[in-house]
């Protein structure tokens, strides 16, 4: 687990608490998180030996803008 004191909000979560949460195994998580990271759709900071993984929000939002746009 990644050192208490750690901001998900700010920071993100690490592998350890998505597979925790979703009841899965580690090599299933990182194959996920690696499909969101080529599509741009999370971003990942490693901090120590822990990477963070984080919602890519200027992406969310050129999502948002582009379905704004048409409809």
């Amino acid at each position: 687990m990644p050192p208490e004191g750690i901001d998900m909000n700010v920071t993100g979560v690490c592998v350890s608490q998505i597979t925790d949460k979703l009841k899965m195994t580690q090599s299933t998580a990182s194959q996920y998180l690696t499909i969101l990271l080529r599509a741009d759709l999370i971003k990942a900071a490693r901090i120590g030996k822990y990477t963070y993984y984080k919602r890519n929000e200027d992406t969310f939002e050129k999502i948002a803008d582009m379905m704004k746009s048409e409809i």
